[in-house]
């Protein structure tokens, strides 16, 4: 489908080619790595300030993940407790940290009004899948387990995440409704992705090989499977499990110029049809990664709003003000 950027998001797309900025995949993956967050540090807006911020350590059959607990200033608190929000980050489980990510998880904590901790999840291609899936279900397992402890409410307990990290929150989630974890009550999923088949339009569509290309996708993919068998995998393809139906409240964001696009609309569209209760917002002028670019694209502002706004109503039925 044609897909022209928004004004702000191809004045940022043309900065990024002038810069010269190597393509991921002609990088090793710790190059990558340090690469990533040097441009997290470029494009993260102001952070709000939060009531604390504190390491956590989540034991697991693998040994210790790495964690962070963000607590806000203004808290939706029952009888002492508050809703929480497990974060998986970005970065095609190759790159991404508690560092690239950790103003995106203070605007979630100050926008949602809950208790954020996000997740280190291990990553390839030293830990190959299924890795990150078994730390993001030791880690949500644990939090439930340990909620009062932490300050949280078990019975309001979210999972989330953006693209590798909203694949993570999606299979959490269907974990959970088969036995296998905790009782989530809502996933937020922002430019998931879905299936590792990549055969949807959106994945050979020149107009979205934009920062997230056709090719640093296919590194990715090389660099977490196994081999081709993986792909049919539900805890790779969360879109290929049997089925969607019984899932908790989903918000899935998605944007136009993103070779993820069409699957995660169609993965919101299959939550509706079995039954899901579904926010399915898009951003057809923005490209792969916006949310994070807060201080330079003034639609990733919008999203944090909303997103906050339905993390609210989610935990505060009638004061999603």
């Amino acid at each position: 489908m044609p897909v022209t950027l928004d004004p702000d998001a191809a004045f940022v797309f043309k900065a990024f080619q002038e810069a010269g900025r190597p393509a991921y995949e002609t990088l090793s993956p710790a190059e990558a790595r340090d690469y990533y967050l040097q441009a997290r540090l470029v494009t993260n807006p102001e952070p709000p300030e939060l009531k604390s911020v504190a390491p956590l350590a989540i034991p697991s059959p693998h040994g210790l993940i790495p964690a962070r607990i963000y607590t806000p200033k203004a808290l939706n608190q029952t009888n002492g407790l508050a809703p929480g929000l497990v974060f998986f980050h970005g970065g095609g489980w190759v790159i991404g940290d508690l560092e690239t990510h950790d103003v995106v998880c203070r605007r979630l904590a100050d926008e949602g009004r809950l208790m954020v901790i996000s997740v280190d999840y291990r990553l390839a291609p030293e830990h190959k899948f299924p890795a990150a899936v078994d730390d993001a279900i030791a880690a949500a397992t644990w939090i439930a387990a340990h909620a009062r402890e932490l300050g949280i409410d078990a019975a309001r307990l979210l999972v989330g995440g953006d693209s590798a990290g909203g694949n993570l929150a999606a299979v959490v989630a269907i974990a959970a409704r088969d036995g296998n974890g905790p009782a989530i009550a809502g996933q937020l999923l922002i430019y998931p992705a879905t299936d590792f088949a990549m055969t949807h339009p959106s994945h050979s569509e020149p107009e979205t090989s934009i920062l997230l290309t056709h090719s640093v996708i296919r590194w990715f993919r090389d660099h977490y499977l196994n081999d081709a068998a993986d792909v049919h995998d539900w805890r790779a393809s969360p879109a290929r499990a049997g089925t969607l139906i019984g899932l908790p409240p989903a918000y899935v964001l998605t944007a136009g110029a993103d070779p993820l696009r069409d699957e995660g609309d169609e993965y919101a569209r299959r939550l509706k049809q079995a039954g899901v209760p579904v926010t399915h917002r898009t951003f057809p002028g923005q490209f792969h990664g916006f949310f994070t670019m807060g201080k330079l694209l003034q639609q990733a502002n919008v999203a944090a709003r909303e997103i906050g706004v339905w993390l609210r109503a989610l935990h505060e039925p009638g004061r999603a003000d």
